[in-house]
């Protein structure tokens, strides 16, 4: 039975999907790319009316001998995995080119080809997507009671209860956002992410680029990664972190293989927020890095629920890298885009959310609410300097997991636990 047939009964609505049918509209084809298992396939065989998959021998091979034939089917036909055939994307812009229609093919891939390998860049025929893994409000573990994009509306929430608690917040980061975990019991569900990084350290990293690599190498790398998620580590910061554990690697070696994570979007980077042109303040630059699921993260550590149980400061970067991947989400989802604060003095903001026309949210990151009032403090002192650079907030928020309640708080800022937040 074709994919397309299954989804019907089993799919789970993402929050890409109506961007992806708008592009189709607009576009002569759409690249989804993103982590594996995240659902890109499913996602676009729903929208599909005829697919192919290249990672099977047979089509790879009729691929590269005859790349035209493999482009043609009702449309919009989906390529599945065209990293494994890179001719197929030149085939297909002349396709486009001289067929003058949208909506012709859906491309999905899991690994970023080399740059050598494409000869076009497919600007004006090709509209691209990320995916990510499933946001609590996909997963349904979030109401969504607040939306993301009314707030930027009226910057305001109505109180709703929250029956996430730290217990709770630490067994989604665990088991993560994969589809295939909604066919399997608990337990099962936390071994798919510690597979996927198996998967990663003895086959991806080494396919990835043709480099052979030393798969207990590669563990620690993602182990000393991991320590340092959802912070501005830098690559050398990484080199030393597994120097200390025994495992000494260049600085070149180093950079190799978080590029090679970066192909297989295994990654992602938090780009630091400027807000103006003509601010003298000096800002961080150094981009934030976070798995493609805090899964990933706990996973290469080697922990499980328990452990994390006990180790609130772990639990509240893998929080952090949690909500990004949430925001990130909903935002795109508005046009908008996900970065962070942080200046010469210390001042911050766990994430700022800026849309096309320039209105922008600040909103810190906390498990504890004894971390409320600091926080909201913070948020009000950014806004307060930035106020000759850049128009007011839309809102200012405090992202948690604790609170057991949506509120306003008497400062103005929002108290929003991540489990009623939603595009």
């Amino acid at each position: 039975m074709a994919i397309r047939d299954t989804v019907k009964k089993k799919y789970r609505k993402r929050v890409i999907d109506s961007e992806l049918s708008d592009l189709l509209k607009a576009f002569g084809g759409v690249l989804i790319v993103g982590p594996k298992w995240c659902g890109k396939s499913w996602t676009a065989s729903r929208q599909s009316k005829s697919e192919i998959f290249i990672d099977m021998a047979q089509n790879r091979e009729r691929a590269l001998l005859l790349p035209e034939s493999v482009l043609e089917g009702e449309t919009p036909r989906l390529i599945d995995e065209w990293q494994d055939a890179p001719i197929l994307w030149d085939a297909a812009r002349r396709e486009i080119d001289s067929r003058h229609a949208p909506g012709q093919f859906i491309f999905t891939g899991s690994t970023a080809p080399p740059k050598e390998k494409t000869s076009h860049t497919g600007t004006g025929r090709f509209a691209r997507l990320r995916m990510r893994t499933l946001s609590l409000f996909e997963s349904g573990d979030s109401t969504g009671h607040v939306s993301l994009k009314k707030l930027f509306s009226d910057g305001a929430v109505s109180p709703a209860a929250s029956p996430l608690d730290f217990p709770g917040v630490v067994a989604l980061m665990c088991k993560g956002g994969w589809p295939a975990s909604f066919w399997v019991d608990e337990e099962a569900a936390y071994r798919i992410p510690k597979e996927y990084i198996n998967a990663i350290a003895e086959v991806d990293m080494s396919a990835v680029d043709g480099v052979a690599k030393n798969p207990s190498r590669v563990a620690q790398f993602l182990r000393s990664l991991a320590r340092n998620t959802a912070t501005e580590a830098k690559m050398s910061t990484i080199g030393r972190d597994m120097r200390e554990d025994g495992n000494d690697m260049s600085g070149q070696t180093v950079r190799s293989y978080y590029d090679a994570l970066k192909r297989l979007y295994a990654v992602e980077e938090q780009d630091a927020w400027l807000p103006s042109l003509r601010s003298k303040t000096r800002m961080r630059t150094s981009p934030k890095r976070h798995f493609a699921d805090p899964s990933l993260a706990v996973a290469a550590l080697g922990a499980t629920p328990s452990l994390i149980l006990q180790d609130v400061r772990t639990a509240g970067f893998l929080f952090e890298s949690m909500c990004y991947r949430d925001i990130s989400v909903y935002a795109e989802a508005i046009g908008g885009k996900v970065f962070y604060y942080r200046d010469e003095n210390g001042l911050e903001a766990d994430a700022i959310i800026q849309l096309p026309d320039g209105r922008w949210a600040a909103i810190e990151v906390k498990l504890g609410t004894f971390e409320f009032d600091a926080a909201a403090a913070n948020l009000i002192s950014l806004r307060e300097k930035l106020s000759g650079d850049v128009s007011a907030p839309s809102f200012l928020a405090i992202l948690t997991a604790t609170s057991g309640m949506c509120y306003e708080r008497d400062d103005g800022v929002l108290v929003i636990p991540l489990d009623l937040l939603g595009p």
